[in-house]
């Protein structure tokens, strides 16, 4: 009966498993970049609801963020790339996010969960405090609840 920090807790290992993401935080997304201390890129998990589905499963709306810092370089300005990384930022963060669906799919998969077939992205362009860049990908996921049994 906990569907909620089992999830949690397969994601973020999912995450300490990627190469590339170096900070690991899950709560609202407001307060994703409060932390001085984060190293990018930061993978952020919220869980933003959910449904009871008739004893059988449960549902939980799922967003996943990954985020880089962006950094300028002072340089003759470029009117198409700019002067930052912006689009490296993108690049790195969609394929974190691309490596953790296409496992976390597989995954669902084989363990009788059932998940969004086509979730959709997010990007977040320069965004909190310390101007970061990446997407949000938001998903759903059914649950079997089997540890509760009506009959008994």
């Amino acid at each position: 009966m906990n569907h909620y920090s089992e999830l949690l807790g397969y994601i973020k290992q999912l995450g300490e498993a990627d190469p590339f993401v170096n900070t690991i935080t899950q709560g609202d997304f407001e307060d994703v970049d409060l932390d001085k201390y984060n190293l990018y890129p930061l993978l952020h998990i919220q869980i933003n609801g959910g449904n009871l589905n008739n004893g059988q499963a449960i549902t939980l709306s799922v967003q996943i963020g990954c985020l880089q810092q962006r950094s300028s370089v002072n340089e003759k300005p470029d009117k198409f790339w700019d002067n930052d990384n912006e689009v490296d930022n993108l690049n790195e963060t969609l394929a974190v996010l691309n490596r953790l669906w296409l496992i976390m799919y597989r995954d669902f998969d084989r363990n009788n969960i059932t998940a969004s077939e086509n979730p959709p992205l997010e990007p977040m362009i320069n965004a909190y405090d310390n101007g970061l860049d990446g997407w949000a990908l938001t998903f759903d996921v059914t649950m079997p609840n089997t540890v509760i049994n009506l009959c008994r």
